[in-house]
Formats: structure tokens, sequence, C-alpha cells
């Protein structure tokens, strides 16, 4: 199986919505990012977080045992593919608590 690029984003997604504060785990989706990269996928944390915020969310994921590919950027092989790194993560998937479904 080829490997698929998930785009996961933070507030509200791995954790519940507390911004700029970092709420409560929410276990099944870090369960799910876990299982994706154990299967040889790649992750991207895809968030509006910045600085000092950003650090404090990539730490706390770390903590879960959850690490990323890359950080609110594309994966080095997408900006070798088109020659940049666009503001649009390039993803196969995102996964965010935001998303809706067409009817």
């Amino acid at each position: 199986m080829k490997a698929q690029i998930y785009a996961f984003d933070f507030d509200g997604t791995l954790c519940e919505d507390c911004y700029p504060e970092i709420g409560s785990p929410r276990a099944t989706t870090i369960s799910y990012a876990l299982r994706l990269k154990e299967q040889g996928h790649h992750l991207i944390l895809w968030t509006c977080r910045a600085g000092e915020y950003l650090d404090r969310a990539v730490e706390w994921c770390e903590h879960y045992g959850l690490t990323f590919d890359a950080v609110n950027e594309n994966l080095p092989e997408t900006v070798q593919k088109y020659g940049n790194d666009s503001r649009k993560i390039t993803a196969d998937y995102y996964v965010d608590d935001r998303s809706l479904m067409p009817a």
C-alpha cells in the first residue's frame, strides 16, 4: 500500500478546543493518528498556532507519542515536486473538527 499524507488539525481535533490553552486530549483521534503512523503513512500537523503556542502543541503531541513528518509545512518531497512550499498544505486526507460532508 502506498503511503498517504494525513494533515491533522490540533485545536478541537487532537485536543478539546481551549485556545490559547491546550485542552484535554481526544484519545480516539490520537490513537487513529498513531495507527496511521505505524502503518507507514505521513502525518502533518496543520494548525493556525504559531510561535510559542505551536511549540507547546508539538511538545504536547510528543508527550502522547505523536510525532509529525512536517509541522505547518509540506513534506520535503512535495516541496521538491512543485518547486516551492506553498501556503496550502498538500495532503490526501485532512482531519479537522470543522469539516463538512456534502449531502
